[in-house]
C-alpha cells in the first residue's frame, strides 16, 4: 500500500540551514596550471550558483585544488562533487589546459561549530531545559542517546572518492506544543533508528525534548540535507499514526572536526 507523504519539498516552509563543504581534487598524471586562468573563477562561480553551490574560499597549487563551498539544502554531497569536478574539468579544457583529473576526490563537511561542540550540545539538551518535574526529566533522559562507536571523523568511501558528511538536524514540534506522553517519545525514538538503518545513516547523538528533536549523524552521500529531513519527518509521522508531529520545516547544519575559523587561519 502506497502511503502519501505528509511532508514534501513543496509543502516545506523556508528551512534554516548552514551547509558548508570542503572539496579537494588532484591531477591524475601531469599537474594543474600554477594558477587559475582569468576570468576562469568568475565564470565557474556563476555556473556553480546555478547548481545551488556558492564558492567561498579556494587554494590552488599545481598538485591540488581545494575549495570551500556553501550550498542550498537540496544539494547532496555526491552532486556537489560531480558539479565541482565536472565544471572544473570543462572550464580548464575550454581555457586550453588539458589536465586529466584523478578519478577520486575528497568532500568534507565543515561549519561554525566543531563535532565536539555539536555532540556535546545535543547531549546536554535535557539538563539545559531545567524541567521543573524532576521525575519527568529522568524519563526524558532515557531518550538521549550517545554512541561513541560512531566515529564521524571516519570517511565514507565510494568509487569516486572519500566523503565526510556530518549533519546536525533539528525538528520542532507543531505550534511548539510540548509532548508529555512518554509512549510518543518511545515511538519517535525507536523510529529514528529505523530510519537510519533503512537509509544508510549513522546516528552519533540523539535527544528528544518536549518540543523539539536534535540529532547528529553521518548521512548517505546521495541524500541532500533536505532529503534526510524529509525522511525523518515522514517516517516519524507514520510511526505515530500518519500525523504531523513536527513542523513542515527543519534546521540543518554541517560540522566537522574543526571549524571555519581553523580553515581560514590555515597557512598556505
Amino acid at each position: 500500500m502506497n502511503i502519501k507523504p505528509l511532508y514534501t519539498p513543496q509543502s516545506l516552509r523556508q528551512p534554516a540551514y548552514q551547509i558548508r563543504y570542503t572539496f579537494s581534487a588532484w591531477p591524475s598524471q601531469s599537474t594543474f596550471p600554477p594558477e587559475p586562468p582569468a576570468p576562469f573563477l568568475e565564470e565557474l562561480a556563476a555556473h556553480w550558483e546555478g547548481d545551488g553551490i556558492r564558492k567561498l574560499e579556494y587554494r590552488w597549487t599545481p598538485d591540488i585544488i581545494q575549495f570551500t563551498f556553501s550550498t542550498k539544502p537540496q544539494v547532496a554531497p555526491s552532486l556537489l562533487a560531480s558539479r565541482a569536478k565536472g565544471r572544473l574539468e570543462y572550464a580548464l579544457r575550454q581555457a586550453g589546459q588539458l589536465v586529466k583529473f584523478s578519478r577520486k576526490v575528497a568532500v568534507g563537511t565543515i561549519g561554525h561549530n566543531t563535532q565536539a561542540d555539536v555532540e556535546s550540545y545535543i547531549e546536554r539538551q535535557v539538563p539545559k531545559e531545567q524541567l521543573v518535574d524532576k521525575k519527568f526529566e529522568r524519563k526524558m533522559l532515557q531518550f538521549t542517546f550517545a554512541d561513541p562507536t560512531v566515529d564521524l571523523t571516519v570517511p565514507t568511501p565510494s568509487k569516486r572518492g572519500r566523503y565526510w558528511y556530518n549533519l546536525h538536524l533539528v525538528l520542532v514540534v507543531c505550534d511548539r506544543w510540548r509532548i508529555s506522553d512518554v509512549s510518543i517519545f518511545k515511538r519517535v525514538y525507536e523510529q529514528c533508528f529505523r530510519i537510519a538503518a533503512v537509509h544508510g545513516y549513522q546516528i552519533s547523538r540523539l535527544s528528544l525534548l518536549p518540543d523539539h528533536l536534535h540529532t547528529s549523524l553521518r548521512g548517505n552521500i546521495e541524500h541532500s540535507p533536505e532529503v534526510i529531513a524529509l525522511k525523518f519527518l515522514n517516517n516519524i509521522a507514520y510511526a505515530i499514526g500518519q500525523r504531523m508531529l513536527y513542523e513542515p520545516c527543519y534546521y540543518a547544519g554541517t560540522f566537522g572536526p574543526y571549524n571555519m575559523n581553523a580553515l581560514r587561519c590555515r597557512p598556505e
